[in-house]
């Protein structure tokens, strides 16, 4: 196995190249760039190595406007979301005790990356996530109880990211893929 050097460019993931594609295509559809642009800029994007290529690619867009953050809250009791519900790009739960269920699995998911900021004081949290979904867990800090998530053995990468942050106190995180 042989080393990168240190001073090498971080590589690019496939999320952010799927966020640069998406920011081209939805300036394209609100005539920011002409269909030629667009195609060189794909081009660019798709075959970026270091992410400075990505940002040559998006150079002369507007910044992005992440949207809303959508919260749900209670000081006690239950939270629960399931069903067909939309799921929005940045969703914060915030709940000082009581449980927190959150059931993805027949959700719509109309993004690639799915941020879900958790500040839960004490009570538990149980996240179901869609079967080809990827988790990404590090930006949760624990303070009592373990994290309990498992990966699965063999996973399609084109589900969404499902990115979950923030802070727990006396309660524990299960997260599980769905199984249909």
């Amino acid at each position: 196995m042989t080393s990168l050097p240190e001073d090498s460019p971080p590589l690019i993931g496939e999320d952010d190249r799927e966020t640069a594609v998406q920011r081209l295509q939805e300036a394209y559809g609100q005539g920011l760039i002409p269909h030629e642009e667009l195609d060189e800029r794909l081009h660019q994007v798709l075959t970026a190595k270091a992410h400075s290529e990505l940002v040559s690619a998006l150079g002369s867009l507007p910044e992005e406007h992440p949207g809303p953050t959508s919260t749900i809250a209670a000081a006690g009791g239950r939270i629960q979301r399931r069903g067909a519900w939309r799921v929005p790009r940045f969703l914060k739960v915030e709940s000082a005790y009581g449980r927190v269920r959150l059931d993805l699995s027949r959700a719509i998911v109309e993004h690639p990356v799915v941020d879900i900021e958790l500040q839960l004081g004490t009570g538990g949290a149980r996240i179901t996530v869609p079967r080809d979904a990827v988790v990404d867990v590090e930006g949760l800090r624990t303070e009592w109880k373990d994290l309990r998530y498992q990966a699965p053995r063999r996973s399609r990468p084109d589900g969404p990211t499902i990115r979950i942050s923030g802070s727990m106190g006396f309660g524990r995180l299960k997260i599980r893929h769905a199984r249909r």
